[in-house]
């Protein structure tokens, strides 16, 4: 009678008695390539009902306490709860060691399993071992079962599981495990082998009489897509279904294989939540986060259009169709940017609380983490940002301008948010950063030089024996002869000091190409020199002791002595 009511508690007892009187039972080959290939089906149709299963017992389940399994070979005996001084995981895995321990001492047998009661309690002996005590909790836990019924429910589950674990541990059933995975290896290769050669030969045919037959895909003469990428999409999915394949083959012999003995059942059991939870939880995370995803397209949607909005007035700023007072068009573009900036921080700070993650503590610690790494690595960057800015409401100088920094004359190249790039009078490149621009002096030669002129300026020493009139005239006449200068407003002359043994006289014109600055200044050179040549003027400088009997003069006839040559047309004899 004791025996059927506990059949009745547990209808997988009489199974599992049938099962492991006949273990591994040979099968023949056509059985094997069977039960490989059904495998991954009936796992994924039994994991796929455990949910269902494990709700339905949440339901019914009368007290919700916190319970522990007792396992052995990674079966799951029975649950057991605890108490606050004795969790239920220390009790479960106490109970488990010992159960482990009788299942391994194989002399000692199951017949010695015996139950004892002990007043509030029912004690499970191994011989004179205890192994567990049943309380009257633990009924309640199973919906009410009275203690002595479920302490020997307990028994024979333990009897059942410690048989299953030394029948499974005989050297006769180990060796048909070993042959039946030899033999599942022998499949396995064979599948793969022959899904490779399918495969290849399919890809081949396919493409032998259907590749020159994919075309364009165009919808009144606009182009969808083009063959070669309809002809990847197709080879694409040939080698997903070729994965797919091959994966499950891999399944089906890994859960097999691992099934076979002892010490890698519970991972073959294990193998479908293995491959599936991550999928599972990335997939009820995905619809949880719903609501929050559908906050951020929305937000982005609207910022997207904002910046849309704001790109087409700045626009209209920099050529000039929409004027603000005092705003200047070279600004329109550094100001959108700043601008643009701002938007993306605002909708990063409304929409960060909604982002999936983002109140876990890892999203946190890495956000503290990049927090740390920009200020302390990136206080220059910011630097020369805040400089580039800067150099742009200053007004400082533009593309195409050209500057003096520091030591460094040439024209603007470039001018980035970090750094500025010139090209040198000897067409070098220099890359100046922003914030030593900011914090050096900076000449600019092209932003007068179109509305006033530039003025380009030369001195030379003439002694006290010319007069002064002269001296400004030829100054003013080689001036005149210089192409390209300014006639308006006119070059002048200044004195700029009587010296010990010269009168320093500065001549100064204006030009509107700055850009030229050096060929007016060669060519003005040029002309200075012939024309004093011409009057018999001496330039006194540099400053000398003495004085020759012969004035200090090129004669005109020596005006292109070798290797100098002279014009073709002798005009400027």
């Amino acid at each position: 009678m004791m025996t059927n009511d506990m059949a009745a508690l547990d209808p997988m007892t009489a199974c599992s008695d049938r099962w492991s009187q006949h273990p591994y039972r040979p099968v023949g080959l056509f059985l094997l390539v069977m039960m490989l290939v059904a495998t991954p089906w009936t796992a994924i149709a039994q994991e796929t009902q455990a949910p269902i299963q494990d709700n339905q017992a949440e339901q019914v389940s009368p007290v919700m306490v916190s319970t522990a399994p007792v396992l052995l070979d990674g079966e799951i005996l029975f649950d057991v709860r605890g108490v606050s001084a004795f969790p239920a995981d220390v009790r479960a895995q106490k109970i488990s060691e010992r159960i482990e321990a009788f299942a391994l001492d194989v002399s000692r047998s199951t017949q010695s399993l015996r139950l004892v009661e002990e007043g509030e309690f029912t004690m499970i002996y191994a011989g004179k071992q205890p192994l567990m005590a049943v309380v009257n909790a633990d009924g309640r836990l199973e919906g009410g079962v009275e203690r002595q019924l479920l302490a020997q429910v307990y028994l024979k589950r333990i009897a059942e599981a410690v048989k299953g674990h030394r029948e499974q541990r005989k050297p006769t059933n180990l060796m048909f495990a070993i042959f039946y995975a030899l033999a599942a290896t022998g499949i396995l290769a064979l599948g793969w082998w022959g899904l490779r050669w399918t495969f290849n030969k399919l890809d081949a045919k396919i493409e032998r009489r259907y590749k020159t037959r994919v075309k364009d895909f165009s919808v009144y003469k606009v182009l969808i897509f083009q063959a070669d990428q309809m002809w990847a999409g197709l080879k694409g999915t040939l080698q997903i279904g070729r994965f797919l394949l091959m994966f499950l083959l891999l399944y089906a012999y890994f859960h097999f294989v691992f099934r076979l003995f002892p010490w890698t059942a519970y991972l073959g059991k294990q193998l479908f939540h293995i491959i599936l939870d991550p999928l599972r939880v990335m997939g009820k995370g995905f619809i949880g986060a719903i609501p929050s995803l559908v906050f951020l397209v929305i937000l982005v949607i609207v910022l997207r259009y904002v910046l849309k909005f704001s790109k087409l007035i700045f626009y209209n700023l920099a050529i000039g169709r929409a004027t603000f007072s005092g705003f200047d068009r070279e600004w329109a573009w550094p100001t959108y940017k700043i601008f643009r900036m701002l938007v993306v921080a605002f909708g990063v700070v409304i929409g960060y609380p909604y982002i999936p993650g983002s109140s876990s503590d890892a999203f946190k610690g890495v956000t503290i983490f990049l927090g740390v790494l920009l200020s302390l690595g990136s206080s220059s960057v910011i630097g020369n940002i805040l400089a580039g800015y800067t150099l742009v409401y200053r007004r400082a100088f533009k593309v195409g301008d050209r500057v003096k920094i520091n030591e460094q004359v040439g024209d603007v190249m470039e001018r980035r948010i970090l750094v500025t790039r010139l090209r040198t009078l000897k067409n070098e490149e220099v890359i100046i950063p922003n914030s030593e621009i900011l914090n050096s002096q900076v000449v600019n030669y092209s932003s007068m030089a179109q509305e006033e002129g530039l003025i380009l300026h030369m001195t030379a020493g003439i002694g006290y024996e010319t007069p002064w009139r002269q001296v400004e005239a030829m100054l003013l006449e080689a001036a005149d002869r210089t192409p390209g200068l300014l006639k308006e407003p006119p070059p002048f002359v200044l004195q700029q000091g009587l010296g010990d043994f010269c009168v320093t006289y500065e001549l100064n014109v204006y030009c509107d190409r700055p850009n030229d600055m050096t060929k007016f200044y060669t060519l003005l050179s040029q002309n200075v020199l012939d024309v004093f040549n011409e009057y018999g003027v001496q330039i006194m400088t540099p400053a000398y002791m003495a004085d020759t009997d012969q004035p200090k003069i090129v004669p005109r006839d020596q005006w292109f002595a070798s290797p100098a040559q002279p014009p073709e047309n002798n005009q400027e004899l």
